[in-house]
């Protein structure tokens, strides 16, 4: 059984996967992580979505207020043995659904070059790419993408 729960940054299951996601990203990016690392603090996100199955964590998501109208999306992960069933899509669907009650308009969200199942998920979704924004501006390693929500 599948439960979707909001939460904020500070719960332990989240910070739980929030761990392995690092791990994950690390092992991808190489030498670039110390970058993208200190771009993904999550100690004053307030928005987040977990996703249990059998009430186990094996999903997460979250968001953060941008500007007027927009949030980022961030630290969206699943766990590697619940992939390709759809659960990152129920996850960021939630995130979506959060903002709209919230008054935001615009999704925008960064990913990297070496995530071609993130870039996947954002496209199947409906999201659009767009430059690159705010401090990845340049990042020849990063991909944004935005959906009008």
């Amino acid at each position: 059984m599948v439960q979707i729960i909001r939460t904020q940054s500070d719960n332990t299951d989240f910070l739980g996967l929030v761990k392995l996601l690092d791990a994950e990203l690390a092992a991808r990016d190489g030498d670039d992580h110390a970058f993208f690392a200190a771009l993904n603090k999550v100690d004053m996100i307030k928005h987040v979505v977990l996703l249990y199955e059998n009430e186990v964590a094996v999903g997460c998501g979250a968001m953060k207020h941008y500007e007027e109208g927009v949030m980022e999306v961030k630290r969206m992960y699943v766990a590697e043995n619940k992939r390709s069933r759809g659960l990152a899509s129920q996850v960021l669907q939630a995130l979506e659904n959060w903002a709209i009650e919230l008054g935001y308009k615009r999704f925008i969200l960064e990913t990297g070059i070496k995530q071609p199942e993130a870039i996947s998920l954002y496209t199947k979704n409906r999201y659009q790419r767009i430059p690159n924004f705010g401090k990845y501006i340049g990042i020849e390693e990063s991909v944004c993408f935005e959906k009008l929500l």
